[in-house]
């Protein structure tokens, strides 16, 4: 089967106080090294970040911006979150590229930041940081994973709200309105978008199940528990990690304790079509969550530094 283009073309990771951006279209395997390493403004502490495909400009949060800065080091814009919040902890904000490269999109937990406004989702103009479109979310988020499509441009957005569930919702700017469309759950995360855009991946917010659906409509196709991957679901539950390694295979992620009381993890090949647990993935990952599907049959884990290393099946 030829493979669709996938649009993760450029990583990043925060290494020591540092952005590094890395260019994983070419399959080489391996370790891999910055493409190019971007340096966060003074007195910034970066939470989430995402590089532009020509290396020239990176967007990061921080708990009160989203800032823009080029590879020389220089600020290019900032758009500042108001009113200023004193909040340490509890929210995260968030941020995506387009896929078109010319929007940043960005997710404001504000309930939990104390603003005395809703979560907002809000599109920026990735030039100079001027607000497209925003708005307000039924949400009391922590902070929220967001999932660009590989191959329109739609994003979707997964909402962490503790231990009252998880949202998902999903969204395109059209003639410069933002117009959410909430999937009628609060007890799915979302895990991974399939590269040829067709379904989407979830697991159980109480973790006992996996879970495949039609994209955008979020028809279930497919639902795999504890039982099927050959384990008591009283002793293990399903990680909220994994992903696609292609549009018919993905990976799932089970956890439990030995008879010594030391966490293990296993990863697990599932046939998408078929519904069915494949094989265990000898994944190298050092965690359960040290694992990133790709999308083209190669995924990346994690060196002692903190750099991705790239395997394959």
């Amino acid at each position: 089967m030829v493979q669709p283009p996938r649009s993760l073309q450029i990583i990043t990771r925060l290494i020591d106080g540092q952005i590094c951006a890395y260019d994983v279209a070419s399959p080489s395997p391996g370790a891999l090294s910055p493409a190019a390493v971007f340096t966060p403004r003074p007195g910034d502490d970066v939470i989430e970040h995402a590089a532009t495909v020509d290396l020239g400009r990176v967007f990061y949060t921080t708990l009160n911006s989203v800032v823009c800065v080029t590879s020389s080091g220089d600020e290019r814009w900032r758009a500042v979150f108001e009113p200023h919040s004193d909040q340490l902890h509890g929210h995260r904000p968030g941020c995506v590229l387009s896929l078109n490269g010319r929007t940043v999109w960005v997710y404001r937990p504000d309930a939990m930041a104390g603003r005395n406004l809703p979560d907002q989702w809000v599109v920026l103009d990735a030039e100079n940081g001027a607000v497209l479109a925003r708005s307000d979310l039924e949400t009391v988020g922590h902070g929220g994973q967001q999932y660009r499509h590989p191959t329109d441009e739609h994003v979707l957005l997964d909402i962490g709200e503790g231990q009252d569930g998880s949202v998902i919702y999903w969204a395109s700017l059209s003639d410069g309105r933002l117009a959410p469309v909430r999937y009628p759950w609060a007890d799915r995360v979302l895990i991974d978008l399939a590269p040829d855009g067709q379904q989407f991946m979830t697991v159980d917010h109480g973790q006992a199940d996996v879970a495949f659906h039609t994209y955008p409509s979020g028809e279930m196709t497919a639902t795999l528990q504890i039982e099927d991957f050959g384990h008591d679901p009283d002793e293990v539950f399903l990680e909220w990690s994994g992903g696609y390694l292609s549009p018919d295979v993905a990976v799932a992620t089970l956890v439990g304790e030995d008879e010594d009381g030391e966490e293990w993890f296993r990863h697990y090949r599932i046939n998408v079509a078929a519904g069915r647990v494949e094989e265990e993935l000898a994944s190298n990952a050092e965690h359960a969550y040290d694992l990133q599907p790709l999308g083209d049959g190669s995924w990346l884990t994690t060196d002692p530094s903190g750099h991705p290393v790239r395997w394959s099946a």
